[in-house]
């Protein structure tokens, strides 16, 4: 992990999916926005204060974020400096520790149509080993619930480099459920199956133009 002071005002901090690795860190957690995610990036500015002197207190906080092909990250982060003839008021910042469980084999994700899901499954395909791709958890099915589609994946491997594809992705046509356990009962119980195990491998065979 990389941290460069720009100004005063704003950082960078460049994170490599090693960095990931080496923390413990579920990439899925990491690129949904959830509380989980939100805890990491506290850290991480935490962090940055004890090597740059950055120091967010009391300030609002602008946030750009960038994955790059080489599968590092970046931020940059930037204090907004209120317009004192706005006086605008200032948001306390507190940095707060929070435990993550890095072992985390099970994750959920929300599409709001079957169409979105398909979209995913085309950007998976332009650029993935698809059995590789298919083979990211033991346990893949998707549920409609209330109008919406859900991708539910149990046991998820714990090896998270090549499946940087996957998690970028899909962050970009649904929304991570943070709650995934209680949730899973729900969808189980409630919920309408689509696709048994594999629904991966069912979408890529029954639902792409070949």
């Amino acid at each position: 992990m990389k941290f460069e002071k720009l100004s005063e005002n704003k950082i960078r901090i460049t994170l490599t999916i090693q960095d990931l690795a080496d923390k413990e860190i579920d990439f899925s957690i990491f690129m949904s926005n959830s509380i989980e995610s939100q805890d990491i990036l506290l850290d991480m500015l935490e962090e940055a204060k004890k090597q740059t002197g950055f120091d967010p207190e009391n300030y609002n906080l602008r946030i750009e974020a960038l994955a790059m092909a080489d599968t590092s990250f970046i931020f940059t982060i930037t204090k907004e400096i209120p317009d004192e003839k706005t006086k605008l008021p200032k948001r306390k910042f507190k940095i707060k520790r929070k435990c993550l469980n890095p072992t985390s084999t099970q994750a959920i994700y929300k599409f709001s149509t079957f169409d979105d899901f398909c979209s995913f499954l085309q950007f998976l395909k332009e650029g993935s080993s698809l059995s590789d791709i298919c083979n990211i958890a033991d346990s893949i099915t998707l549920y409609q619930y209330k109008e919406n589609y859900y991708l539910l994946m149990n046991s998820i491997h714990s090896e998270i480099v090549n499946k940087l594809r996957f998690y970028t992705g899909i962050t970009e046509f649904a929304k991570y459920i943070t709650n995934s356990k209680v949730f899973s009962s729900k969808l189980i119980e409630c919920g309408t199956l689509i696709m048994k195990n594999n629904a991966l491998e069912i979408g890529f065979s029954h639902f792409l133009n070949k």
